[in-house]
């Protein structure tokens, strides 16, 4: 699938690129033909305003035409033609040397065009003329663009010859930037190809418990439910798992399509803190474990009170189920600058160091001596979510026998 998605990025990408490319060559060429016989038809237009208008004698027309022809563009020739198309006088200015004067005719007047002959190409305009004496005459401006057409030939060549070179470039970059650009929606791909399995794995382990229970049950059903208390409490376990396990994965999946939104308010986050450690107190007496707050007095944030409250649960979750009688767990908030630090800490067997970066993966469970409950592995991510969400950091301490400790800091 990725191999054909690979090469039809890399087609796209190449196409693109070399239309774009192709689009910027033939606007170059265009704009320097435009450029090169906009001056060409420039100066043939200049060279007729320079003709002597009607009534003048012919004295004056050859003063004027001597006393002008230094400041002349050389480049252009004159010719005049009678109303049987037979040239009246010598090619101005005379070096002009043709082989074959009629192929130069023009028969449209008043319009530049192009007049091709075996030895070069010429722009050429025609305009009506009367002159005493003779009478009406046509005046024809003639300029040779033989340079200009080789220099747009040679424009032509180097342009073609690098899109091609350009064209074989985009392709390999093509190829390469397509690879690039799959490598995050791969890790993607093969992320959620793992979630769905440890997903089915989680969900197949609870159903199959409640089915085999629900089917022993059916097979006594004149059994008391004294009876068969044990087997209604592994149901009603399950259950309770089951659920579990599908609000977090529920709220993981609509964290990952953005559609969970923080709801923000400035509250006490001490206040908070001492409420969970209130009402967690009992359950940890009761395991003969210790939760204790140390709070630098109070302390104002601007989060979202629930997803804060879950967030101080999972960890607290967390660490009673990796801590053992006699065992304590410390809760402390406090400012740093224009932030707030909490941790969350305790005195349990700790986390190897190569199981640091991999707790918050999903379904990851580290080792299992460290606690005997069993756990779903989604509650760090879920933290992490709500950390993340709240443009906070995390880090983890911990060292093998000596404790962990979870330290997050969010802006105020």
């Amino acid at each position: 699938m990725f191999q054909r998605t690979h090469r039809r990025l890399t087609l796209l990408n190449s196409i693109v690129f070399i239309i774009l490319l192709s689009l910027l060559g033939a606007l170059v060429y265009s704009y320097t033909r435009v450029s090169l016989y906009n001056a060409a038809d420039h100066s043939i237009n200049e060279e007729l305003e320079r003709l002597p208008g009607t009534g003048e004698d012919r004295n004056h027309h050859e003063k004027a035409r001597d006393k002008d022809f230094m400041a002349r563009d050389s480049r252009v020739t004159i010719l005049v033609w009678d109303e049987n198309h037979n040239l009246l006088d010598l090619p101005r200015p005379p070096f002009f040397v043709m082989d074959n004067v009629d192929q130069y005719k023009q028969v449209k007047m008043n319009k530049l065009e192009f007049i091709h002959t075996d030895d070069a190409t010429f722009r050429s305009k025609s305009i009506k003329e009367d002159i005493p004496l003779v009478g009406t005459v046509t005046v024809q401006a003639i300029r040779n663009v033989k340079t200009e057409e080789e220099l747009l030939q040679r424009l032509l060549i180097v342009i073609i010859t690098g899109c091609l070179f350009v064209a074989a470039c985009a392709i390999g970059g093509g190829y390469f930037l397509a690879g690039r650009a799959l490598v995050p929606i791969k890790k993607a791909w093969d992320k959620q190809q793992k979630f769905v399995s440890d997903a089915s794995h989680e969900l197949r382990t609870p159903l199959s418990v409640i089915q085999a229970k629900t089917d022993l049950l059916f097979r006594s059903p004149s059994a008391t439910i004294e009876e068969k208390s044990r087997d209604i409490s592994a149901i009603s376990k399950e259950s309770r798992r089951l659920t579990k396990l599908v609000s977090q994965l529920l709220l993981l999946a609509r964290s990952d399509s953005n559609q969970v939104e923080l709801i923000k308010q400035t509250f006490q986050l001490d206040q908070l803190l001492r409420e969970i450690v209130e009402h967690y107190g009992e359950i940890a007496s009761y395991q003969g474990k210790n939760i204790s707050l140390q709070a630098d007095g109070p302390i104002a944030i601007n989060a979202d009170r629930e997803r804060i409250h879950q967030l101080v649960i999972i960890l607290l979750d967390n660490a009673m189920k990796h801590t053992g009688d006699g065992d304590q767990v410390l809760l402390l908030v406090k400012e740093v600058g224009s932030s707030v630090e909490l941790k969350v800490k305790d005195n349990g067997p700790g986390i190897a160091e190569h199981e640091k970066e991999r707790i918050f993966e999903r379904f990851y469970q580290s080792d299992q001596s460290r606690s005997d409950e069993e756990g779903l592995g989604l509650g760090l991510s879920i933290a992490k979510w709500i950390i993340e969400k709240h443009e906070g950091k995390i880090k983890v301490e911990s060292e093998r026998g000596k404790g962990t400790a979870f330290i997050m800091n969010f802006p105020k």
